[in-house]
């Protein structure tokens, strides 16, 4: 339940809940060599508590003596600027208002800490305080010149402010030209020491493009040579960003990686859909050049835009629909208790990274595979180390365990992603998918009512929709008890369902075996080539699940507006062509396998869609059977897969899913041939099977049904 022994800087309180402490080591260590460390793109800057040694304090001082130097020279410039005669009497204000200004000087520059300016590295911001700290300080000089011209002394009352402008000018202008001059002997230096650096092509100059392009000039010792940006607006053609031109649109870019020679093209489109993303890579290869491209728009937003970001074009990419960017509701997290079940899985772990960035005040990784749920814990220690959580390794199906862990840890908020969830496996055992899908969400949901948690999202499929498989009628039957269950809760608790269509890279999605194909060298083996999904991408369905608790129509199911369906074949031809051997991979067609559909769908007939506060997300809903009988039905249909009684299981089913068949085709196992013969219910399950043989270990019959 805990993390393993030997990690050090943590406690754990009696729940067992993991929270990150001082080291001996850190107490031990003097105050003046603590640091704090904050990581701006590749680079990582530590501010000092305490003194600053020796060789600091000598840099220190001289910034401080050039600045104020500087800023005098301006004012004895100033005077003959002004008045350029030599028979004016002035030769006596000049030294007296040089050494008036010293002091004001001095204080500007250690008030504004100028003198702690880094100049090969200066920013806008660095020289935004500059121009603070010369204003001022011309304000106050102007005073004191009113004060002189009003004694009769004859002082020329514009000699601060040109002054002023000089200073700005000579001040800005060492850290500028000290900044250029480092940048242009990394780049000579890289060119000496490393060879020919990559020369790269942007594509997108929009904000992103404009980051990455700075990153690149600014770090020379990546490797990378900044060629110019492509951009899908033709009005900035002629400009120049970055110190680079744009030149010319997407299209262009065969002609401009030929004329230019470009090595690597980077996209810098967060905002745009998979088919620019898939554009743009066919014209990279087509034209022989690399190409990477930039994180999603988060990032993006958040200002994480670093060359350490860049990494190579994947599935996701080139997913045939905009990105859905969805907020994340903090409100009913932050501060709360989150229990998170199946927490090792793609889903389940993707929903623990998301909940642990809204300052919960602990998270219960709960799961039954113990390697899944031990990665999650080391990542969860390296990259975010101060969250209190705690780990259970434990089944859903075990009513006490479950129990056991709502007492002790009492969770506000329960997502529910651990689940059965491939379609032909389930087709098999279609008990065990009974016992974990629907007896695992009855146990999870009717403790959580107990334990009086807050909010309850259950993780669910398009293949609930009109269900032709094991797994998909599963799925419905576990929307129905978490709506059932929420039928008896207060009017402060809400328990709700989330619909996903295919998440892309998530464990038996049909990426990772496509994936495996082409590293093989084919064929990609593809069931028929009218085949469509809906597709979203783990941080999609993962922001869908915890905004979704947050919607707070009890009873409701939520769909996240997916678009266009896609067809399986579309998807194999993208991977193929970014993996660049379009011309190798040969595809087969092999044939529906048990319990697949052609098409799914995102609602059924007797649900009400409606809107919701949030563009992209749909809500479906049905008012709950909650009679007695569908309760004893669903009971009932969980012991009969207890006992692994195949005819008792079936006949329940029926009466669950009116219009639900089994026997669709004979490609497809049909329950009803366990009801033809008592003898062997299981074999002639199998027996209904079509198409190449399937290895399946010896087993005992179940028990025969009563007659």
């Amino acid at each position: 339940m805990y993390p393993s022994a030997g990690v050090s800087g943590s406690a754990y309180s009696e729940r067992g809940i993991y929270f990150p402490t001082k080291t001996a080591a850190c107490e031990s260590t003097p105050w003046a060599a603590r640091s704090v460390q904050s990581h701006i793109g590749e680079e990582v800057v530590i501010r000092m508590r305490g003194t600053t040694g020796r060789p600091g304090r000598v840099r220190l001082r001289l910034k401080v003596v050039l600045d104020v130097m500087v800023w005098t020279i301006a004012a004895l410039v100033a005077f003959p600027l002004r008045v350029p005669d030599p028979s004016t009497d002035i030769g006596l204000l000049i030294p007296a208002y040089a050494a008036a200004g010293l002091v004001i000087k001095v204080a500007l520059v250690l008030g504004f800490e100028l003198h702690r300016q880094v100049w090969r590295r200066v920013t806008v911001e660095d020289l935004l305080r500059i121009l603070a700290a010369v204003s001022i300080g011309t304000v106050v000089m102007f005073s004191v010149g009113l004060v002189w011209h009003a004694r009769g002394d004859g002082f020329p009352r514009t000699v601060p402010l040109i002054e002023g402008l000089l200073a700005l000018l000579g001040m800005a202008g060492i850290r500028v030209i000290t900044r250029l001059s480092m940048e242009r002997r990394g780049r000579l230096d890289l060119t000496a020491g490393q060879g020919t650096p990559s020369r790269v092509l942007l594509v997108g100059a929009g904000d992103a493009g404009t980051r990455i392009g700075r990153e690149i000039r600014r770090h020379p010792g990546a490797g990378m040579e900044l060629v110019g940006f492509l951009d899908d607006d033709p009005a900035k053609v002629p400009l120049t960003i970055a110190g680079v031109r744009v030149l010319g649109v997407v299209q262009d870019l065969p002609r401009v990686v030929q004329e230019h020679a470009v090595d690597q093209v980077l996209i810098a489109m967060p905002a745009a859909g998979g088919k620019a993303t898939s554009q743009v890579l066919g014209l990279a290869r087509q034209a022989g050049a690399g190409c990477r491209i930039l994180p999603g728009i988060t990032q993006v937003l958040s200002g994480d835009v670093t060359l350490a970001g860049v990494r190579e074009v994947q599935v996701e990419d080139l997913l045939r629909r905009e990105p859905v960017e969805l907020d994340l509701p903090a409100w009913y997290i932050e501060g709360r208790t989150v229990l998170v079940t199946g927490a090792g899985g793609s889903i389940g772990s993707e929903l623990v990274r998301q909940v642990a960035r809204l300052s919960p005040a602990n998270v219960v990784l709960f799961g039954r595979g113990e390697n899944s749920i031990y990665d999650i814990q080391r990542e969860l220690l390296a990259s975010l180390p101060d969250l209190p959580f705690a780990v259970v390794i434990g089944d859903i199906r075990d009513r006490t365990k479950i129990a056991r862990v709502m007492d002790m840890y009492r969770p506000d908020v329960v997502f529910h992603a651990a689940a059965h969830k491939h379609v032909p496996l389930m087709e098999g055992d279609p008990d065990e998918a009974v016992l974990n899908n629907v007896g695992g969400t009855r146990n999870l949901a009717e403790a959580a009512l107990a334990a009086d948690v807050r909010r309850f999202v259950n993780v669910s499929t398009d293949k609930a929709v009109h269900p032709a498989s094991v797994l998909g009628v599963t799925k419905f039957l576990a929307e129905r008890v978490v709506g059932m269950v929420g039928a008896g809760a207060d009017s402060d608790q809400i328990f709700v369902s989330v619909r996903f269509g295919n998440v892309l890279g998530s464990r038996g999605s049909v990426v990772p075996i496509l994936q495996a194909q082409i590293g093989a060298g084919g064929p990609l083996t593809l069931t028929d080539p009218g085949m469509t999904r809906y597709f979203m991408t783990i941080p999609e369905a993962s922001r869908l699940v915890i905004q979704a608790g947050a919607l707070g129509v009890n009873g409701a199911v939520y769909v996240l507006d997916m678009g266009t369906p896609v067809r399986i074949v579309d998807l194999a031809r993208d991977m193929i062509n970014l993996a660049g051997a379009s011309e190798e991979i040969e595809i087969v067609f092999t044939g529906l396998r048990p319990g697949e559909k052609l098409h799914e769908e995102l609602f059924t007939g007797e649900e009400k869609l409606g809107a919701t506060t949030y563009e992209h997300i749909m809500m479906a809903y049905q008012a709950p059977q909650v009679d007695e009988d569908t309760r004893m039905l669903v009971d009932l249909l969980i012991s009969s897969a207890e006992r692994r009684d195949w005819l008792e299981m079936d006949r329940c089913l029926k009466v669950l899913l009116p219009g639900y068949t089994m026997d669709r085709a004979a490609s497809i196992p049909t329950l009803r041939g366990s009801i033809e013969s008592r003898d062997s219910p299981r074999r002639n399950h199998d027996a209904a099977r079509t198409g190449p043989a399937v290895y399946r270990p010896a087993r005992s019959p179940g028990p025969s049904p009563p007659p």
